[in-house]
């Protein structure tokens, strides 16, 4: 493997890493809130929740362009507080991977959720359990096959992003190239095809190991929890 090839490899369990890190936390408030609580507006919730899944991942880049931009609100922001900016970075690259598999995360957390007996919660609150206490024993202990099967599906899922990066992150080899952009690079050049294959081989490798292992991670939780 080239030192290309290791870089791109590196680049993509890196963002999507950092992308499952980012989204976990928000995934699991929402995927509560969209199971346990009854809220105004809940389906308009949902219906952004999983627009990801509908758009083209470039109109999604498109939108964190807009938004997480030099010149968009948050971004504007961030690079004026913080001397951050994630445009054309490694975080930015993470951020629009977060923003893609996110309603993965939340429909394997909220599948979790809903399959836990809510009469185990009722026992704990007349038991004198408070919220968070019957919520870091009972609830997220049940949940924990959804959290690590939605996380590993993320991951996986990650590895493979292209239209969003591209779009707010670019292709800057060693910063945002990742396998996926690497392959197109490849495609693109002339006698790449040979290196084209073996990124593809490679990305197929990862995917397939990414699935397994969420399909093995939610078998052995489930076991394990006797559900």
């Amino acid at each position: 493997m080239t030192a290309a090839e290791l870089d791109a490899v590196r680049l993509s369990l890196s963002v999507a890493l950092r992308s499952v890190l980012v989204s976990l936390p928000f995934a699991v408030l929402v995927a509560w809130l969209l199971t346990r609580r009854k809220l105004r507006g809940k389906l308009l919730l949902d219906v952004l929740v999983h627009l990801p899944l509908v758009l083209p991942p470039v109109v999604v880049g498109y939108l964190l362009l807009l938004v997480f931009g030099v010149r968009g609100p948050i971004g504007q922001w961030l690079d004026e507080a913080f001397g951050v900016q994630l445009i054309f970075t490694t975080g930015g690259a993470a951020l629009a991977t977060a923003v893609m598999s996110f309603p993965l995360v939340v429909r394997a957390i909220r599948l979790s959720l809903e399959g836990i007996d809510r009469g185990l919660e009722d026992a704990a609150r007349t038991l004198g359990a408070g919220a968070w206490d019957r919520f870091f024993t009972i609830t997220l202990p049940l949940m924990l096959p959804g959290i690590l099967a939605g996380s590993v599906i993320a991951f996986a899922a990650g590895l493979g992003e292209f239209g969003a990066v591209i779009t707010f992150a670019s292709n800057i080899p060693g910063e945002t190239r990742t396998l996926p952009l690497a392959l197109y690079t490849a495609l693109q050049t002339p006698g790449g095809e040979t290196l084209a294959a073996r990124l593809a081989g490679i990305s197929i490798a990862l995917g397939l190991m990414g699935l397994v292992a969420a399909e093995l991670i939610a078998r052995r939780m489930h076991t394990a929890l006797g559900r």
